[in-house]
């Protein structure tokens, strides 16, 4: 260590487990990592938590691994129990297939269907976890292998040691970076416009189910969160230009009502009442071989991103960390511990990565595999399994 890091907290004795990444995934991996023992400190790069004006569906296998830590009843409070999820065409609004949401959804699959505010989501995550275990505005530098532990170096000269870390910062992580080299992500050819504005902007009634109109180059997907006070979309619209991935990129109304001329009355009426919106790149990468480095593990959006259309970001994210908890808590070596989670997880991650990809018409087939899953408790792969035997 250099005299410019100063150390920001010291380990306590015991497995102390640095989550770099405070969000969905890394919020419910440090709370399963303490509920399993593990000293837990969260490194965030923001310098505040903010509701960003996005929508968020979180499905049985999501809702399930959060269960343990109580905040499940509060999130019903704030969803919109829509009864079905809609797939139409564009031109006709003729009904293609539907899924089953609110009560049928939870009665098939053992767990509630949730439609939130992805802020309000993440503001209970946040309770989950102790105040004093999270650490705004530390963008991470780089990390450094000693023979006992882990150091994460961090932009403002601050440092940590850690026996072992989590890296859940996004499709553009560091953690990646430093593990296994650059690997920029695709430009799907695609952007999303999405925004979240009160309901009452829009005449009684217009969105009475969560849709999604699809088109033979572009869908559109509408529904209300937060009691049915506000309305969410997210589109899909193949454009040249890729943008970034920012949120926090303002998109043009008047490019984004032409895109979806003829569509159905409910999108132009939606589209019409809509005050502002926000353009976002949808970026792929192929699924990684690898996770793990040691002590090192990936979760995340920062090892399989996903595309939106299966609405399995968060879900797959949470998963990870309940299993990579369940590991660590069977005890030996951090190092192997990581490796059982990537052979547990990778199979099924990649799975639902590639499938999202490809924008299914979800419903048409029998979707137990996905919002069946339960992460607490599938079983761990083996201890003497191979990491090819995936």
């Amino acid at each position: 260590m250099g005299d410019d890091r100063t150390p920001l907290v010291s380990a306590d004795p015991g497995p102390t487990i640095a989550v770099v990444g405070a969000g969905m995934g890394g919020l419910t991996a440090a709370a399963a990592l303490a509920s399993v023992g593990c000293q837990v400190q969260v490194f965030e790069q923001a310098p505040a938590f903010a509701r960003v004006g996005a929508g968020i569906q979180l499905g049985a296998n999501g809702a399930r691994t959060i269960a343990p830590f109580g905040i499940v009843p509060a999130l019903r409070e704030l969803t919109s129990p829509m009864e079905t999820v809609q797939y139409r065409t564009a031109d006709t609004d003729e009904l293609l297939t539907e899924l089953p949401g609110g009560e049928a959804h939870e009665a098939a699959y053992g767990a509630p269907f949730l439609q939130l505010h992805r802020g309000d989501l993440h503001a209970h995550l946040t309770t989950m976890v102790s105040p004093e275990s999270v650490h705004l505005g530390k963008r991470l530098r780089d990390l450094r292998h000693a023979a006992e532990d882990v150091e994460l170096v961090f932009e403002d000269g601050t440092s940590f040691r850690a026996d072992g870390v989590v890296g859940a910062d996004g499709l553009h992580s560091r953690v990646l970076e430093i593990l296994f080299g650059a690997t920029p992500a695709r430009y799907s050819g695609k952007v999303a416009y999405r925004t979240v504005f009160p309901v009452s902007l829009l005449p009684a009634g217009t969105v009475q189910r969560t849709t999604k109109w699809v088109g033979p180059d572009r869908h559109i997907v509408i529904y209300t969160i937060t009691r049915g006070e506000e309305v969410y979309f997210v589109t899909s619209v193949p454009e040249s230009d890729p943008a970034g991935d920012s949120w926090s990129a303002k998109g043009d109304m008047g490019t984004l009502r032409q895109s979806f001329e003829g569509f159905p009355e409910t999108v132009q009426i939606v589209l019409k009442g809509c005050p502002e919106v926000w353009r976002w790149g949808i970026y792929v990468r192929d699924p990684l071989p690898r996770w793990v480095d040691g002590p090192v593990a990936l979760l995340g959006d920062a090892c399989h991103p996903m595309t939106p259309w299966m609405a399995q970001g968060a879900g797959m994210a949470m998963e990870d960390a309940v299993v990579l908890a369940r590991c660590v808590a069977g005890g030996g070596p951090l190092a192997q511990a990581m490796e059982r989670y990537e052979r547990t997880r990778h199979e099924r991650a990649s799975r639902v990565q590639v499938t999202s990809a490809t924008n299914p018409l979800m419903g048409k087939d029998d979707l137990t595999w996905l919002y069946g899953y339960d992460a607490w408790t599938v079983p761990l792969a083996d201890e003497g399994s191979h990491h090819a035997a995936r």
